[in-house]
Parts: C-alpha cells; sequence; structure tokens
C-alpha cells in the first residue's frame, strides 16, 4: 500500500468513518433536521476531520487536539449550514450517542461471552 498504510489501518479507518458519520449524522438530523443534514455531508465532516485533526495534532502535539476541535465544529458548521452553538450541540450530542451505543455493544458482548462460557 502506498504511504506505508497497511490494510488493517485502512479497514480500521473506513470503519471509523462509518460509525461516526452514521452517528454525526443522525444527532446533525435531530439539531439541524434533514434537509440540511445530509449522510454524505456527515461523511466528508468525518473523513476531513479525522484527516485534517490527526495531522493538526501531529504538527502542534500541545494544543493541537485544541485546533482539531475547532476544525470539527468548523466542518459541522459549514456541512450542516448551521452556526457555532448548533455546531456545538451536534457535537457534544454525537458523542454522547457514540458512547451510548460503545457501552450498549460492550455489555451484549459481555453477555455474549458469558453465555458461551457457560456463566
Amino acid at each position: 500500500m502506498p504511504f506505508g498504510i497497511s490494510t488493517s489501518n485502512l479497514v480500521a479507518f473506513i470503519i471509523e468513518v462509518i460509525v461516526i458519520s452514521l452517528v454525526l449524522w443522525a444527532s446533525g438530523r435531530a439539531l439541524v433536521g434533514k434537509q440540511k443534514a445530509k449522510f454524505t455531508d456527515a461523511i466528508w465532516i468525518t473523513v476531513l476531520g479525522l484527516l485534517v485533526g490527526a495531522a493538526v495534532q501531529n504538527i502542534i502535539p500541545v494544543v493541537g487536539w485544541l485546533l482539531a476541535l475547532i476544525i470539527w465544529l468548523a466542518l459541522i458548521k459549514h456541512f450542516f449550514d448551521t452556526g457555532w452553538g448548533r455546531a456545538l450541540l451536534i457535537a457534544v450530542l454525537a458523542i454522547v450517542v457514540f458512547i451510548v451505543i460503545a457501552i450498549a455493544l460492550s455489555a451484549l458482548l459481555g453477555i455474549a461471552l458469558l453465555g458461551l462460557l457457560g456463566f
């Protein structure tokens, strides 16, 4: 693969884009409506946010996370055609939804593993 990208990293990136895009799209639809929050826009926000955010964090390690946060909010603001406050609310809602889904999937996986082990 070019640029030293392994297949497993590429697969992980694609899965990350899909999952984050779905959560971001659902949060955007809830707060700005389906006319402004398109799934393709959520994909663009996610891809650009991940790539540019990672680059900024690697170039400026100490305050890179703050710049990456501002970049994510600016992308949400631009693509979902909303203000800074609503962009922040969309981001916070997306994080909360993502955490809830992660906890639910972890619990289901734990229950499944306990079932397989015979407990």
